[in-house]
């Protein structure tokens, strides 16, 4: 029977390209000790009820050091199992292996690492600079009347305002009708100037960062807006990316940069991005190459190019691309060339603009307003009819009929009198104007104030305050505020979407012995080490099973302690999380926490944390974990780490 300590396993010789590791073989199911997490809000229990079987498994976990902090598990049931293929489960795993599609000239744009005058020479590309706002100085005011004559109420109002000019319709005061129109459109376009100058402010704000950009040798402060296609940028941990650079090298030996793409499709979970080994031994300084590179397109997640350094050219693919938005986390430091900058970025050329957003309200009364436009020109139409009707009956009376008499006799000259024709016509537009009231402008008018006071009073709520991000709501669109709340339909592609895919550890089963009861026992204090005369402690909490924890120290037999020990040394190492130590309020305490691409990996290595096996640190070369109080560090050998599991 082999050790049931972990143990070091020669492993095969490194791909020759690390940047584009080989895929991994691996078997069928993964035999027990099966850990249990459950799904919050999910409808689907992850549960594996199996009692181990007296056969007795072998894992072997890999850490593939070249090209991605990660472990990968083989599952060997017995000796002569034949081990399965495994396909791609992820977009980046498509990509991995770079750009096999030939560019041609045309399709080509050309990018001269650390030479930006040349790079522009022959095509001026665009700068760094880049413009959410809707509207300029020039085009404010025509464009904003456009946007707000979609209301069809504001048509109607502004055919009114017309009516009221015609001398002949005997309106005292026409520029008093022009009043409420006016007041509306003034209202409604001073919120949309302040909403057009926050844009503008946060565009401004944008292209006003600064970041590392080398010049003459040396890496110096540049804002953003002054970023050229060509130049090598340096961005530190925790920091954006100003434009999407293919990356040339990471303060990782072996050129792995984490990153958050959190601004660019919503996943908070770590990508991995990497850096060619041809590209990491250049110092920055004295790097030159061409990067052929196809035009600027809206896919997030494709890429092709190559490049050419040192006489040799190399394919790229989405995993050597960082995209403008995202974070870099986890990495000191990471190098990159501008290819993608301003406008042809990926993520402004996936950007609409800014929209002009419409509620259902408005909407409804846009139909309402129609419905009763027709209503009242079928009523004026009406009225219109037996007017010249009653007109052409009483003809040859109008000279002296009262109330209507045609003729002065006090000068012996007739009244303003147009005909029979167009004295219909004008009682036409005066029934419109006595009618009017049909659809009332005041209305619109108590709307906007009603907008305009829901909005301050919802930026003043105390209970939309957020104390973890010290920050406060925010209404950026003042027009759909009647929308809060009415959800018809919801589309999602998984669901983690509503769920937040979070899960949560339960309980395992560690060598036939099935321990749950952590759910039902008492709270007990998280496990925490001492590291620099500073306390470590995993962010998320896990209740402990008491009977697992007494089988870890050894209570209840060294053979079962080991297979415990050995069950969850594996959670905490085979995965790929990735450790950040973040602080807290307590400069004595730090908290630890498990950033990875899955949530179950993060639900079982913060279940192995609170068992006693906190992992702390994770580079491409090696892994630390402390177990019980002891640190173990698992090195590399030849770029693979095998770690030898027996149980039974």
């Amino acid at each position: 029977m082999a050790s049931d300590r972990p143990l070091l396993i020669p492993s095969p010789p490194p791909p020759a390209n690390p940047a584009a590791p080989t895929e991994t073989n691996s078997t069928g199911p993964i035999p027990p000790p099966v850990a249990k997490s459950s799904s919050r809000g999910s409808s689907r229990s992850r549960n594996a009820d199996r009692t181990p079987s007296s056969s007795e498994f072998s894992f072997a976990v890999e850490l593939k050091a070249s090209s991605k902090a990660t472990f990968s598990v083989e599952n060997f049931v017995r000796s002569g199992s034949k081990p399965a293929r495994r396909y791609p489960s992820k977009r980046s795993d498509s990509g991995r292996l770079g750009s096999q599609k030939e560019i041609s000239d045309e399709e080509a744009r050309f990018v001269y690492i650390n030479d930006p005058d040349r790079t522009n020479n022959s095509i001026k590309f665009p700068n760094n600079s880049i413009r959410t706002t809707k509207y300029s100085i020039l085009t404010f005011i025509p464009r904003n009347l456009f946007e707000q004559f979609h209301r069809v109420a504001y048509v109607y109002f502004l055919i009114l305002a017309g009516l009221n000019q015609v001398p002949q319709l005997g309106v005292f005061s026409p520029v008093a009708s022009v009043l409420p129109l006016a007041f509306v459109l003034g209202v409604t376009a001073v919120k949309d100037a302040y909403e057009d100058w926050r844009r503008h402010r946060s565009d401004r704000n944008e292209n006003n960062r600064t970041v590392s950009v080398l010049v003459d040798g040396q890496f110096r402060p540049k804002r953003w807006k002054d970023i050229r296609v060509g130049e090598v940028i340096r961005v530190s941990s925790n920091e954006s990316l100003p434009c999407d650079m293919v990356l040339l090298s990471t303060s990782d030996p072996t050129g792995v940069a984490y990153v958050q793409t959190i601004n660019l499709d919503g996943e908070s979970n770590l990508k991995t991005r990497y850096a060619k080994q041809e590209t990491l031994s250049t110092p920055p300084e004295s790097m030159s190459g061409l990067i052929r590179c196809e035009k600027p397109n809206r896919n997030i997640y494709g890429f092709h190019a190559t490049i050419e350094v040192g006489g040799k050219r190399l394919s790229l693919g989405p995993s050597n691309i960082i995209l403008r938005g995202c974070e870099v986390k986890n990495t000191d430091w990471a190098t990159g060339v501008a290819v993608y900058t301003g406008k042809d970025t990926k993520v402004m050329l996936n950007s609409s603009g800014a929209p002009s957003k419409r509620s259902r309200l408005e909407t409804h009364m846009n139909r309402e307003t129609i419905l009763l436009s027709i209503t009242l020109a079928a009523l004026c139409s009406i009225v219109t009819i037996l007017a010249g009707l009653w007109l052409h009956r009483h003809r040859d009376e109008l000279d002296y009929l009262p109330y209507y008499r045609k003729k002065n006799y006090s000068d012996d000259e007739n009244y303003d009198y147009y005909g029979i024709g167009w004295e219909t016509v004008f009682t036409f537009m005066k029934a419109v104007i006595q009618f009017q009231i049909m659809i009332p402008i005041a209305l619109y008018i108590s709307m906007e104030l009603v907008r305009l006071g829901q909005a301050f009073f919802m930026v003043q709520d105390k209970g939309m305050f957020d104390d973890k991000t010290n920050s406060k709501f925010q209404c950026r669109a003042l027009n759909i505020n009647e929308d809060l709340g009415q959800i018809k339909y919801v589309f999602s592609d998984k669901t983690g979407t509503l769920t937040e895919n979070k899960m949560e550890f339960r309980c395992a089963s560690v060598h036939g012995m099935d321990c749950s009861g952590g759910q039902d026992g008492e709270e007990i204090n998280g496990f925490s080490i001492s590291v620099n005369d500073q306390i470590w402690r995993p962010k998320m909490s896990v209740k402990p099973d008491p009977e697992l924890l007494n089988v870890l120290r050894g209570g209840k037999g060294a053979e079962k302690a080991n297979r415990a020990r050995d069950f969850f040394l594996a959670l905490a190492a085979c995965n790929t999380i990735v450790p950040m130590v973040i602080g807290t309020p307590d400069r004595a305490t730090k908290l630890v926490d498990y950033q990875g691409e899955s949530p179950d990996e993060q639900a079982l290595v913060y279940a192995a944390a609170a068992y006693g096996f906190l992992l702390i640190e994770r580079t491409s070369g090696h892994i630390i974990v402390d177990v019980l109080g002891e640190r173990q560090r698992i090195e590399s050998s030849h770029h693979y780490l095998s770690i030898s599991i027996e149980m039974f």
